[in-house]
């Protein structure tokens, strides 16, 4: 058998754990692009964040860190919001140059802080807390309810940002920014006001995924670490088809995958190269932008660099 009772348990716990830095970036990022904005640098968001809780948490413990890792990914969305929001710059090439840019700067920022000896594993990190009765329920226990405080955090972001974008004015301004731009002015809404704030929202929340890698899950920065989740929450949001909820769900399809990949470097198949079982994850973002071709429907005005200035 693949999965023992104690087996299947553990695979669900880090599914969940998995799943908990792309769902924040997700969430993000679904805000972002249901305000009419993809924003591919949200990898060096995540990237700034994990350097900024790390950096932070050694001076004032992990409760700072995560403000400081937000802050960081809030700061990387600012630049980019600035070029292709404001100065109308192609999205998807501006993305990428601040990925770019992001993994460069933190590179260069964590060897000159921490020396050619990094950091080592000396970062404050907040431990799992089992809910009394609730981490005891069969199967589903441990993996929903033994979490890091972060994750039951993620438990009340995720209907919170649902109802916020079904039910409030600001979530409908939104939606009716990525829908037409035009429409949106014609009601009074100024959309590059609210996509910048989306825009500053998805940074600030992929800081915190970059944080929960640190402070709540690795222990450590590693250059790079954010290693293509970014993209990957770009493909969760496709697969989620910009709702919420759905989001949440892709999110743990995808930190299932992760968790599989580990699950099947310590099964022993020694004949079989580990370099395979670590693309799992990417493979399964190839299928699902694949597969999603043709039958989400996207805002209409995702991406568009054409705006009426207001």
């Amino acid at each position: 058998m693949l999965f023992t009772t104690t087996a299947l348990d553990g695979f669900l716990e880090g599914t969940v754990r998995s799943a908990t830095p792309l769902a924040f970036a997700a969430l993000g990022e679904c805000v972002s692009e249901r305000a009419g904005v993809i924003n591919i640098g949200l990898e060096g968001a995540i990237i700034a964040g994990a350097l900024g809780g790390t950096i932070a948490a050694g001076v004032a413990g992990p409760a700072v860190g995560f403000v400081a890792g937000a802050a960081a990914g809030l700061c990387i969305a600012a630049i980019f919001a600035l070029f292709a929001v404001w100065l109308r710059a192609d999205q998807i090439i501006t993305g990428t140059a601040i990925t770019m840019f992001a993994l460069g700067l933190t590179g260069t920022l964590y060897r000159g802080i921490y020396g050619s000896g990094g950091v080592a594993l000396s970062t404050p990190t907040i431990a799992a807390f089992a809910i009394p009765g609730l981490s005891s329920l069969p199967v589903v226990g441990r993996a929903l309810f033994a979490q890091p405080i972060v994750t039951y955090a993620l438990y009340l972001l995720v209907p919170a940002i649902a109802w916020w974008m079904a039910r409030t004015h600001s979530g409908l301004a939104t939606r009716a920014t990525g829908e037409s731009p035009e429409a949106a002015i014609a009601a009074g809404i100024r959309p590059r006001i609210v996509q910048t704030s989306a825009v500053l929202f998805a940074g600030a929340m992929a800081g915190i995924a970059g944080a929960t890698l640190v402070l709540a899950q690795a222990g450590t920065f590693v250059e790079n670490m954010s290693s293509g989740r970014g993209y990957i929450a770009i493909a969760i949001v496709v697969l989620g088809r910009w709702r919420p909820l759905t989001v949440a769900g892709a999110a743990l399809l995808f930190g299932a995958a992760n968790t599989l990949q580990s699950l099947f470097q310590t099964m022993g198949w020694q004949q079989v190269p580990y370099q395979l079982f670590l693309a799992v994850p990417y493979v399964l973002t190839l299928v699902v932008l694949a597969g999603a071709s043709g039958r989400a429907a996207a805002p209409a005005a995702l991406g568009k660099r054409e705006l009426t200035a207001r």
